[in-house]
Protein backbone atom coordinates (compact mmCIF):
# COMPACT_ATOMS: atom_id res chain seq x y z
CA UNK A 1 0.00 0.00 0.00
CA UNK A 2 1.41 3.50 -1.23
CA UNK A 3 0.78 6.15 1.41
CA UNK A 4 0.02 9.86 0.94
CA UNK A 5 2.87 11.91 0.82
CA UNK A 6 1.80 14.14 3.38
CA UNK A 7 0.96 11.92 6.10
CA UNK A 8 1.70 12.61 9.47
CA UNK A 9 5.33 10.59 11.00
CA UNK A 10 2.79 9.45 13.76
CA UNK A 11 -0.87 8.37 11.46
CA UNK A 12 2.03 7.09 9.01
CA UNK A 13 3.32 4.26 11.49
CA UNK A 14 0.47 3.88 13.29
CA UNK A 15 -1.25 2.55 9.58
CA UNK A 16 2.27 0.93 8.38
CA UNK A 17 1.58 -0.98 11.72
CA UNK A 18 -2.41 -2.19 11.01
CA UNK A 19 -1.26 -3.14 7.76
CA UNK A 20 1.39 -5.63 8.99
CA UNK A 21 -0.71 -6.83 11.69
CA UNK A 22 -3.30 -7.92 9.20
CA UNK A 23 -1.02 -9.70 6.90
CA UNK A 24 0.21 -11.75 9.61
CA UNK A 25 -2.75 -11.83 12.04
CA UNK A 26 -5.64 -11.71 9.51
CA UNK A 27 -7.42 -9.00 11.48
CA UNK A 28 -10.99 -8.23 10.18
CA UNK A 29 -11.78 -5.99 7.75
CA UNK A 30 -14.03 -3.86 10.17
CA UNK A 31 -11.44 -3.81 12.45
CA UNK A 32 -8.89 -2.51 9.86
CA UNK A 33 -11.48 0.09 8.67
CA UNK A 34 -12.31 1.45 11.99
CA UNK A 35 -8.84 2.52 12.28
CA UNK A 36 -8.79 4.39 9.62
CA UNK A 37 -12.11 6.20 10.21
CA UNK A 38 -10.68 7.64 13.36
CA UNK A 39 -7.29 9.07 11.03
CA UNK A 40 -10.03 10.24 8.73
CA UNK A 41 -11.71 12.23 11.11
CA UNK A 42 -8.62 13.86 12.25
CA UNK A 43 -7.94 15.26 8.81
CA UNK A 44 -5.62 12.03 7.88
CA UNK A 45 -7.22 11.96 3.94
CA UNK A 46 -5.97 14.89 3.18
CA UNK A 47 -2.73 15.59 3.98
CA UNK A 48 -1.86 17.37 0.77
CA UNK A 49 -2.13 20.78 0.64
CA UNK A 50 -4.81 22.50 -1.60
CA UNK A 51 -3.39 25.41 -3.93
CA UNK A 52 -5.00 28.50 -4.93
CA UNK A 53 -3.05 30.91 -7.39
CA UNK A 54 -4.30 34.55 -7.23
CA UNK A 55 -3.33 36.49 -10.30
CA UNK A 56 -3.91 39.91 -10.94
CA UNK A 57 -3.68 41.94 -14.16
CA UNK A 58 -1.73 44.98 -14.74
CA UNK A 59 -0.72 45.22 -10.88
CA UNK A 60 2.31 47.08 -10.17
CA UNK A 61 4.92 46.62 -7.73
CA UNK A 62 4.01 49.52 -6.27
CA UNK A 63 0.16 49.36 -6.21
CA UNK A 64 0.21 47.83 -2.85
CA UNK A 65 0.80 49.23 0.44
CA UNK A 66 2.91 45.92 1.22
CA UNK A 67 5.03 46.69 -1.25
CA UNK A 68 5.17 50.63 -0.29
CA UNK A 69 2.11 52.54 -1.55
CA UNK A 70 1.16 54.98 0.65
CA UNK A 71 -2.18 56.79 -1.44
CA UNK A 72 -4.28 53.57 -1.44
CA UNK A 73 -4.33 50.69 1.77
CA UNK A 74 -4.92 46.57 0.47
CA UNK A 75 -5.03 45.25 3.60
CA UNK A 76 -6.02 41.27 2.74
CA UNK A 77 -3.29 40.99 0.54
CA UNK A 78 -1.10 42.54 3.45
CA UNK A 79 -2.20 40.36 5.31
CA UNK A 80 -0.50 37.10 3.30
CA UNK A 81 2.52 38.96 3.09
CA UNK A 82 2.82 39.56 6.36
CA UNK A 83 1.82 36.27 7.54
CA UNK A 84 3.76 34.60 4.35
CA UNK A 85 6.86 35.28 1.99
CA UNK A 86 7.37 38.09 0.23
CA UNK A 87 9.22 38.26 -2.67
CA UNK A 88 11.01 41.60 -3.60
CA UNK A 89 13.00 40.39 -7.08
CA UNK A 90 9.82 37.98 -8.50
CA UNK A 91 9.07 38.04 -11.67
CA UNK A 92 6.01 37.43 -14.69
CA UNK A 93 8.53 36.80 -18.26
CA UNK A 94 6.49 39.12 -20.31
CA UNK A 95 5.56 42.98 -19.59
CA UNK A 96 2.08 41.84 -21.47
CA UNK A 97 -0.77 39.01 -20.25
CA UNK A 98 -0.84 37.05 -22.82
CA UNK A 99 2.83 35.66 -22.66
CA UNK A 100 2.72 35.88 -19.28
CA UNK A 101 -0.13 34.07 -18.97
CA UNK A 102 1.39 31.53 -21.16
CA UNK A 103 4.32 30.97 -19.26
CA UNK A 104 2.39 30.44 -15.77
CA UNK A 105 1.06 27.30 -17.09
CA UNK A 106 3.28 26.04 -19.36
CA UNK A 107 6.44 26.80 -17.79
CA UNK A 108 7.82 27.75 -20.75
CA UNK A 109 8.93 31.43 -22.19
CA UNK A 110 6.53 32.85 -24.47
CA UNK A 111 8.73 34.19 -27.13
CA UNK A 112 9.88 30.51 -28.16
CA UNK A 113 6.58 29.66 -29.78
CA UNK A 114 5.09 32.14 -32.48
CA UNK A 115 1.87 33.90 -32.11
CA UNK A 116 1.74 33.97 -28.30
CA UNK A 117 1.91 37.87 -28.02
CA UNK A 118 -1.23 39.83 -27.05
CA UNK A 119 -4.39 37.89 -28.86
CA UNK A 120 -7.43 38.90 -30.03
CA UNK A 121 -10.55 38.08 -28.35
CA UNK A 122 -11.47 35.54 -31.31
CA UNK A 123 -7.52 33.64 -31.47
CA UNK A 124 -7.45 29.97 -31.40
CA UNK A 125 -5.67 28.48 -28.20
CA UNK A 126 -2.01 29.03 -28.38
CA UNK A 127 -1.11 26.30 -25.20
CA UNK A 128 -0.51 22.95 -27.20
CA UNK A 129 -2.52 20.10 -26.13
CA UNK A 130 0.19 17.64 -26.13
CA UNK A 131 2.69 19.00 -23.17
CA UNK A 132 2.54 19.21 -19.25
CA UNK A 133 1.34 22.17 -17.63
CA UNK A 134 0.70 23.61 -13.97
CA UNK A 135 -2.69 22.21 -14.00
CA UNK A 136 -1.59 18.53 -15.44
CA UNK A 137 1.04 18.21 -13.15
CA UNK A 138 -1.97 18.60 -10.51
CA UNK A 139 -4.35 16.30 -11.75
CA UNK A 140 -1.78 13.60 -11.95
CA UNK A 141 -1.12 14.13 -8.12
CA UNK A 142 -5.25 13.42 -7.92
CA UNK A 143 -6.34 17.25 -7.67
CA UNK A 144 -9.55 18.67 -8.86
CA UNK A 145 -8.00 22.00 -11.04
CA UNK A 146 -10.33 24.76 -11.82
CA UNK A 147 -9.68 28.04 -13.25
CA UNK A 148 -11.93 30.96 -13.14
CA UNK A 149 -11.77 34.19 -14.16
CA UNK A 150 -9.95 35.97 -17.26
CA UNK A 151 -8.17 33.57 -19.65
CA UNK A 152 -6.69 35.38 -22.97
CA UNK A 153 -4.88 32.22 -24.14
CA UNK A 154 -7.39 31.18 -27.15
CA UNK A 155 -9.87 29.23 -27.60
CA UNK A 156 -10.59 26.39 -30.19
CA UNK A 157 -8.36 25.28 -33.49
CA UNK A 158 -10.77 26.73 -36.02
CA UNK A 159 -11.11 30.03 -37.22
CA UNK A 160 -13.36 31.34 -37.07
CA UNK A 161 -14.60 30.29 -33.69
CA UNK A 162 -18.60 29.14 -33.25
CA UNK A 163 -19.73 31.18 -30.11
CA UNK A 164 -22.95 29.19 -29.94
CA UNK A 165 -21.97 25.37 -28.97
CA UNK A 166 -19.22 24.24 -26.93
CA UNK A 167 -15.55 25.28 -27.99
CA UNK A 168 -12.60 23.21 -28.29
CA UNK A 169 -9.95 22.65 -27.05
CA UNK A 170 -10.07 24.94 -24.48
CA UNK A 171 -9.14 25.12 -20.34
CA UNK A 172 -10.25 21.51 -20.09
CA UNK A 173 -7.49 20.22 -22.37
CA UNK A 174 -4.69 21.80 -20.93
CA UNK A 175 -5.51 20.47 -17.60
CA UNK A 176 -8.66 22.28 -15.86
CA UNK A 177 -11.47 20.14 -14.85
CA UNK A 178 -13.90 22.98 -14.48
CA UNK A 179 -13.58 26.56 -15.94
CA UNK A 180 -15.55 30.14 -16.05
CA UNK A 181 -13.90 32.36 -17.54
CA UNK A 182 -14.10 35.29 -20.31
CA UNK A 183 -12.38 34.79 -23.39
CA UNK A 184 -10.11 37.34 -23.41
CA UNK A 185 -10.12 40.56 -21.75
CA UNK A 186 -12.78 42.65 -20.09
CA UNK A 187 -11.88 45.51 -23.18
CA UNK A 188 -12.34 42.68 -25.77
CA UNK A 189 -15.22 41.11 -27.58
CA UNK A 190 -16.96 38.74 -26.90
CA UNK A 191 -17.95 40.30 -23.72
CA UNK A 192 -19.37 37.31 -22.03
CA UNK A 193 -18.84 34.23 -20.02
CA UNK A 194 -18.39 31.01 -20.47
CA UNK A 195 -18.71 27.84 -17.94
CA UNK A 196 -17.14 24.70 -19.07
CA UNK A 197 -16.19 25.97 -22.81
CA UNK A 198 -19.88 27.06 -23.59
CA UNK A 199 -21.30 30.58 -23.43
CA UNK A 200 -23.08 31.21 -20.52
CA UNK A 201 -27.28 32.47 -21.03
CA UNK A 202 -26.90 32.40 -24.87
CA UNK A 203 -29.95 32.79 -26.44
CA UNK A 204 -30.57 30.47 -29.58
CA UNK A 205 -32.51 32.35 -31.21
CA UNK A 206 -30.16 35.34 -31.03
CA UNK A 207 -26.42 33.77 -32.46
CA UNK A 208 -23.39 35.37 -31.31
CA UNK A 209 -20.47 36.89 -33.99
CA UNK A 210 -17.28 38.26 -33.36
CA UNK A 211 -15.11 40.16 -35.73
CA UNK A 212 -12.06 41.95 -35.43
CA UNK A 213 -12.50 43.46 -39.06
CA UNK A 214 -14.92 44.61 -39.84
CA UNK A 215 -18.66 46.05 -37.83
CA UNK A 216 -21.92 44.29 -37.94
CA UNK A 217 -24.62 46.31 -40.28
CA UNK A 218 -26.73 46.48 -36.46
CA UNK A 219 -24.28 47.46 -34.49
CA UNK A 220 -23.76 50.65 -32.65
CA UNK A 221 -19.96 51.47 -31.69
CA UNK A 222 -18.04 53.70 -29.52
CA UNK A 223 -16.63 55.71 -32.14
CA UNK A 224 -19.93 56.76 -34.22
CA UNK A 225 -22.05 56.89 -30.70
CA UNK A 226 -19.76 58.46 -28.22
CA UNK A 227 -23.14 59.82 -26.86
CA UNK A 228 -24.10 56.38 -25.44
CA UNK A 229 -20.83 56.05 -23.50
CA UNK A 230 -20.30 56.30 -19.86
CA UNK A 231 -16.77 56.43 -20.02
CA UNK A 232 -14.72 57.82 -23.33
CA UNK A 233 -11.44 55.89 -24.34
CA UNK A 234 -8.89 57.62 -25.91
CA UNK A 235 -8.86 58.29 -29.69
CA UNK A 236 -5.61 56.90 -30.26
CA UNK A 237 -6.04 53.04 -28.52
CA UNK A 238 -8.76 51.69 -30.28
CA UNK A 239 -11.52 51.11 -27.70
CA UNK A 240 -14.36 51.76 -29.85
CA UNK A 241 -15.57 48.95 -31.35
CA UNK A 242 -18.98 47.44 -30.11
CA UNK A 243 -20.89 48.50 -26.86
CA UNK A 244 -21.30 46.60 -24.03
CA UNK A 245 -22.63 48.26 -21.03
CA UNK A 246 -22.17 51.64 -21.91
CA UNK A 247 -18.19 51.15 -22.63
CA UNK A 248 -16.62 51.03 -26.59
CA UNK A 249 -14.45 47.34 -26.53
CA UNK A 250 -11.83 46.71 -28.81
CA UNK A 251 -13.35 44.52 -31.61
CA UNK A 252 -17.03 43.74 -33.21
CA UNK A 253 -19.70 41.58 -31.89
CA UNK A 254 -23.21 40.77 -32.79
CA UNK A 255 -26.08 38.73 -31.12
CA UNK A 256 -25.74 37.34 -27.65
CA UNK A 257 -27.71 40.17 -26.10
CA UNK A 258 -28.61 38.24 -22.96
CA UNK A 259 -25.44 36.18 -22.40
CA UNK A 260 -23.68 39.78 -21.96
CA UNK A 261 -22.59 40.66 -18.65
CA UNK A 262 -21.95 44.11 -16.99
CA UNK A 263 -18.70 45.14 -15.46
CA UNK A 264 -19.94 45.91 -12.51
CA UNK A 265 -20.88 42.31 -11.40
CA UNK A 266 -17.63 40.65 -12.48
CA UNK A 267 -15.77 40.70 -9.45
CA UNK A 268 -18.70 39.30 -7.23
CA UNK A 269 -19.38 36.63 -10.00
CA UNK A 270 -16.19 35.53 -10.41
CA UNK A 271 -15.59 35.37 -6.32
CA UNK A 272 -18.78 33.00 -6.60
CA UNK A 273 -17.68 30.59 -8.85
CA UNK A 274 -14.43 30.33 -7.01
CA UNK A 275 -16.20 29.46 -3.81
CA UNK A 276 -18.25 27.10 -5.54
CA UNK A 277 -15.36 25.28 -7.11
CA UNK A 278 -13.89 25.20 -3.68
CA UNK A 279 -17.07 23.66 -2.32
CA UNK A 280 -17.31 21.04 -4.93
CA UNK A 281 -13.70 19.84 -4.35
CA UNK A 282 -14.63 19.59 -0.95
CA UNK A 283 -17.60 17.77 -1.61
CA UNK A 284 -15.36 15.17 -3.89
CA UNK A 285 -13.00 14.82 -0.90
CA UNK A 286 -10.04 15.97 -3.01
CA UNK A 287 -7.46 18.78 -2.96
CA UNK A 288 -7.96 21.76 -5.13
CA UNK A 289 -5.75 23.60 -7.58
CA UNK A 290 -7.77 26.98 -8.64
CA UNK A 291 -5.85 29.46 -11.12
CA UNK A 292 -8.24 32.47 -9.85
CA UNK A 293 -7.27 34.70 -12.49
CA UNK A 294 -8.53 38.32 -11.53
CA UNK A 295 -10.02 40.14 -14.07
CA UNK A 296 -8.89 43.68 -11.67
CA UNK A 297 -7.10 45.63 -12.12
CA UNK A 298 -7.34 45.65 -16.57
CA UNK A 299 -9.44 48.37 -18.16
CA UNK A 300 -12.14 49.29 -18.78
CA UNK A 301 -11.95 50.22 -15.03
CA UNK A 302 -15.62 50.13 -13.98
CA UNK A 303 -15.52 48.57 -10.22
CA UNK A 304 -18.79 47.48 -8.67
CA UNK A 305 -20.61 50.82 -7.60
CA UNK A 306 -19.96 50.06 -3.79
CA UNK A 307 -16.65 50.64 -4.56
CA UNK A 308 -16.60 53.87 -6.99
CA UNK A 309 -14.94 56.77 -5.46
CA UNK A 310 -13.86 54.80 -2.35
CA UNK A 311 -10.02 55.30 -2.98
CA UNK A 312 -7.84 58.95 -3.74
CA UNK A 313 -7.24 57.27 -6.84
CA UNK A 314 -9.88 57.68 -9.47
CA UNK A 315 -11.41 54.32 -10.78
CA UNK A 316 -7.89 53.10 -11.13
CA UNK A 317 -7.41 52.88 -7.20
CA UNK A 318 -11.15 52.04 -6.72
CA UNK A 319 -10.68 48.88 -8.94
CA UNK A 320 -7.24 47.80 -6.72
CA UNK A 321 -9.82 48.42 -3.92
CA UNK A 322 -12.32 46.30 -5.29
CA UNK A 323 -9.14 43.53 -5.82
CA UNK A 324 -8.10 43.33 -2.91
CA UNK A 325 -11.73 42.92 -1.12
CA UNK A 326 -11.99 39.82 -3.54
CA UNK A 327 -8.54 38.38 -1.83
CA UNK A 328 -10.41 38.79 1.33
CA UNK A 329 -13.58 37.28 0.21
CA UNK A 330 -11.64 33.86 -0.85
CA UNK A 331 -9.96 33.88 2.62
CA UNK A 332 -12.81 34.22 4.50
CA UNK A 333 -14.59 31.14 2.78
CA UNK A 334 -11.27 29.34 2.84
CA UNK A 335 -11.25 29.94 6.92
CA UNK A 336 -14.93 29.39 7.17
CA UNK A 337 -14.47 25.75 5.50
CA UNK A 338 -11.40 25.22 7.99
CA UNK A 339 -9.06 24.93 5.02
CA UNK A 340 -7.05 28.10 4.89
CA UNK A 341 -4.06 26.96 7.09
CA UNK A 342 -3.83 23.87 4.67
CA UNK A 343 -3.69 25.99 1.19
CA UNK A 344 -0.72 27.53 -0.18
CA UNK A 345 -1.78 30.35 -1.92
CA UNK A 346 0.56 32.52 -4.04
CA UNK A 347 -0.75 36.29 -5.30
CA UNK A 348 0.99 38.15 -8.30
CA UNK A 349 0.14 39.87 -11.22
CA UNK A 350 1.06 39.40 -14.82
CA UNK A 351 3.05 41.91 -16.10
CA UNK A 352 3.58 45.85 -15.11
CA UNK A 353 0.96 48.48 -14.05
CA UNK A 354 -0.25 51.11 -16.76
CA UNK A 355 -2.57 54.20 -16.19
CA UNK A 356 -4.00 55.24 -19.54
CA UNK A 357 -4.18 51.91 -21.45
CA UNK A 358 -7.45 53.03 -23.48
CA UNK A 359 -9.66 55.01 -21.62
CA UNK A 360 -10.02 58.22 -20.07
CA UNK A 361 -10.92 57.58 -16.40
CA UNK A 362 -8.22 60.00 -14.94
CA UNK A 363 -5.81 57.65 -13.65
CA UNK A 364 -2.98 59.46 -14.70
CA UNK A 365 -4.29 62.84 -12.94
CA UNK A 366 -5.10 61.22 -9.75
CA UNK A 367 -1.96 59.53 -9.13
CA UNK A 368 -0.01 62.41 -10.39
CA UNK A 369 -1.94 64.66 -7.85
CA UNK A 370 -0.87 61.97 -4.92
CA UNK A 371 2.56 61.70 -6.05
CA UNK A 372 1.75 57.96 -6.52
CA UNK A 373 3.83 55.83 -8.49
CA UNK A 374 2.67 52.21 -9.23
CA UNK A 375 5.89 50.73 -10.26
CA UNK A 376 7.37 52.12 -6.73
CA UNK A 377 11.30 52.52 -7.13
CA UNK A 378 11.39 50.73 -11.05
CA UNK A 379 11.05 52.45 -14.51
CA UNK A 380 9.12 51.62 -17.51
CA UNK A 381 6.05 49.61 -16.93
CA UNK A 382 3.45 47.70 -18.79
CA UNK A 383 4.68 47.20 -22.29
CA UNK A 384 8.53 47.69 -21.45
CA UNK A 385 11.93 46.16 -21.26
CA UNK A 386 12.90 48.12 -18.32
CA UNK A 387 12.03 46.57 -14.90
CA UNK A 388 8.63 48.15 -14.31
CA UNK A 389 7.45 45.55 -16.89
CA UNK A 390 7.94 42.61 -15.57
CA UNK A 391 9.23 43.03 -11.47
CA UNK A 392 5.68 42.41 -10.23
CA UNK A 393 4.77 41.23 -6.42
CA UNK A 394 4.77 38.13 -5.69
CA UNK A 395 3.75 36.45 -2.29
CA UNK A 396 3.10 32.75 -0.73
CA UNK A 397 1.34 31.85 2.21
CA UNK A 398 1.44 28.45 3.38
CA UNK A 399 0.86 28.66 7.66
CA UNK A 400 3.32 26.65 9.73
CA UNK A 401 5.35 26.10 6.16
CA UNK A 402 6.58 29.44 4.49
CA UNK A 403 8.34 31.17 6.65
CA UNK A 404 7.30 34.81 6.85
CA UNK A 405 10.16 36.74 5.61
CA UNK A 406 11.34 38.86 2.87
CA UNK A 407 13.64 37.62 0.11
CA UNK A 408 15.40 38.78 -2.76
CA UNK A 409 15.55 35.59 -4.57
CA UNK A 410 15.15 35.90 -7.66
CA UNK A 411 11.96 34.27 -8.87
CA UNK A 412 10.22 33.49 -12.21
CA UNK A 413 6.23 32.76 -12.54
CA UNK A 414 7.03 29.66 -14.81
CA UNK A 415 9.12 28.15 -11.81
CA UNK A 416 5.84 27.08 -10.06
CA UNK A 417 5.20 24.05 -12.35
CA UNK A 418 8.31 22.41 -11.56
CA UNK A 419 8.47 23.41 -8.06
CA UNK A 420 5.17 21.93 -7.36
CA UNK A 421 5.57 18.96 -9.21
CA UNK A 422 8.61 18.33 -6.83
CA UNK A 423 6.04 18.76 -3.92
CA UNK A 424 4.07 16.49 -5.06
CA UNK A 425 6.16 13.81 -6.29
CA UNK A 426 5.34 14.13 -9.72
CA UNK A 427 8.06 13.87 -12.24
CA UNK A 428 8.13 16.22 -15.46
CA UNK A 429 8.97 13.97 -18.71
CA UNK A 430 12.51 13.64 -19.26
CA UNK A 431 11.89 13.98 -22.59
CA UNK A 432 9.93 17.18 -22.80
CA UNK A 433 11.11 20.70 -22.87
CA UNK A 434 10.58 22.86 -20.36
CA UNK A 435 12.05 26.24 -19.09
CA UNK A 436 10.35 25.60 -15.59
CA UNK A 437 13.35 25.16 -12.43
CA UNK A 438 12.73 23.66 -9.42
CA UNK A 439 12.71 26.22 -6.70
CA UNK A 440 10.51 24.81 -4.19
CA UNK A 441 13.46 25.44 -1.41
CA UNK A 442 13.05 29.18 -2.68
CA UNK A 443 9.35 29.48 -2.08
CA UNK A 444 8.33 26.93 1.07
CA UNK A 445 11.50 29.82 2.58
CA UNK A 446 14.40 27.04 3.84
CA UNK A 447 16.71 29.11 1.08
CA UNK A 448 17.73 32.90 -0.10
CA UNK A 449 18.94 31.53 -3.37
CA UNK A 450 16.79 32.04 -6.26
CA UNK A 451 17.63 31.53 -9.74
CA UNK A 452 20.77 32.59 -11.58
CA UNK A 453 19.05 34.39 -14.38
CA UNK A 454 15.91 35.09 -15.45
CA UNK A 455 14.72 36.26 -19.08
CA UNK A 456 12.36 39.59 -19.52
CA UNK A 457 9.59 39.57 -22.40
CA UNK A 458 8.98 43.62 -23.86
CA UNK A 459 5.48 43.86 -25.97
CA UNK A 460 7.93 44.00 -29.42
CA UNK A 461 9.54 40.99 -28.74
CA UNK A 462 12.62 43.03 -26.84
CA UNK A 463 14.73 40.56 -25.20
CA UNK A 464 16.49 41.13 -22.10
CA UNK A 465 18.61 39.34 -19.73
CA UNK A 466 18.89 39.24 -15.54
CA UNK A 467 21.89 37.35 -14.17
CA UNK A 468 24.25 38.23 -10.67
CA UNK A 469 22.83 41.21 -10.57
CA UNK A 470 23.37 42.47 -13.76
CA UNK A 471 20.86 43.27 -16.36
CA UNK A 472 21.25 43.31 -20.28
CA UNK A 473 18.70 44.35 -22.86
CA UNK A 474 19.45 43.87 -26.49
CA UNK A 475 19.62 47.06 -29.00
CA UNK A 476 16.35 47.37 -30.34
CA UNK A 477 15.16 49.87 -32.58
CA UNK A 478 11.97 51.85 -31.77
CA UNK A 479 10.58 54.96 -29.57
CA UNK A 480 12.14 55.54 -26.24
CA UNK A 481 8.80 56.43 -24.71
CA UNK A 482 5.34 55.14 -25.57
CA UNK A 483 3.09 57.96 -26.13
CA UNK A 484 0.01 56.25 -26.08
CA UNK A 485 0.37 55.11 -22.68
CA UNK A 486 3.10 57.99 -21.77
CA UNK A 487 5.22 54.58 -20.53
CA UNK A 488 9.48 54.42 -20.93
CA UNK A 489 9.84 51.59 -23.52
CA UNK A 490 13.47 50.84 -22.64
CA UNK A 491 14.11 50.80 -26.47
CA UNK A 492 18.01 51.52 -27.87
CA UNK A 493 19.53 50.88 -30.61
CA UNK A 494 22.61 50.26 -28.37
CA UNK A 495 23.41 47.55 -25.97
CA UNK A 496 22.11 48.32 -22.17
CA UNK A 497 23.45 47.41 -19.47
CA UNK A 498 22.59 48.10 -15.86
CA UNK A 499 24.30 47.07 -12.55
CA UNK A 500 20.32 46.29 -11.12
CA UNK A 501 21.41 44.94 -7.77
CA UNK A 502 22.50 48.77 -7.07
CA UNK A 503 20.99 50.15 -9.78
CA UNK A 504 17.01 49.79 -9.50
CA UNK A 505 15.92 52.32 -11.71
CA UNK A 506 18.05 51.61 -14.74
CA UNK A 507 19.36 54.89 -14.53
CA UNK A 508 23.23 54.75 -15.50
CA UNK A 509 24.33 52.55 -18.64
CA UNK A 510 27.01 50.84 -18.09
CA UNK A 511 27.39 48.89 -21.48
CA UNK A 512 30.54 51.09 -22.95
CA UNK A 513 32.39 50.49 -19.29
CA UNK A 514 32.03 47.02 -19.28
CA UNK A 515 32.07 45.16 -22.61
CA UNK A 516 32.91 42.47 -21.48
CA UNK A 517 29.69 41.97 -18.87
CA UNK A 518 28.25 43.06 -22.37
CA UNK A 519 29.83 40.29 -24.50
CA UNK A 520 29.09 37.51 -21.32
CA UNK A 521 25.00 38.40 -21.45
CA UNK A 522 25.09 38.10 -25.02
CA UNK A 523 26.37 35.38 -25.21
CA UNK A 524 24.06 34.13 -22.63
CA UNK A 525 21.29 35.07 -23.93
CA UNK A 526 21.94 33.54 -27.17
CA UNK A 527 22.68 30.23 -25.65
CA UNK A 528 19.14 30.43 -24.21
CA UNK A 529 17.22 31.24 -27.28
CA UNK A 530 18.78 28.13 -28.80
CA UNK A 531 17.99 26.00 -25.98
CA UNK A 532 14.94 24.91 -27.59
CA UNK A 533 16.45 23.82 -30.54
Amino acid sequence: MELPVFCTFESRDIVLLVIKYNSYMRFSTILLASFFSIFALKGFAQQRPNVLILYTDDLGYGDLSSYGARAIATPNIDWLAQNGRQFTDAHCTASTCTPSRFSILSGRYAWRKKGTNILPGNANLIIPTDITTLPKVFQRAGYMTGVVGKWHLGLGDHFPIDWNQEVNPGPREVGFDYSFIFPATADRTPTVFMENQKVVGLDSADPIKVDYQKQFPEELTGKQHPEMLKIHSDPRQGHDGHITNGIGRIGFMSGGKRATWTDEELGGTFNTKSIDFIDRSLKDGKPFFLYYAIQNIHVPRMPATVFKGKSKLGYRGDVILEMDHSVGVILAALKQRGILDNTIIIFSSDNGPVLNDGYLDQAEQTAHAENYKPTGPFRGGKYSALEGGTRVPFIVYWKGQVKAVKTDALFSQMDLMASFASLLGEKLPASEFTDSKNNLETLLGKTDKGRSEVVEQAANMTLGIVSDGWKYIEPHSGPAVLSNVNIESGNSEKPQLYHISEDKAELENLAAKYPNKVKQLQKRLEEIRKELE
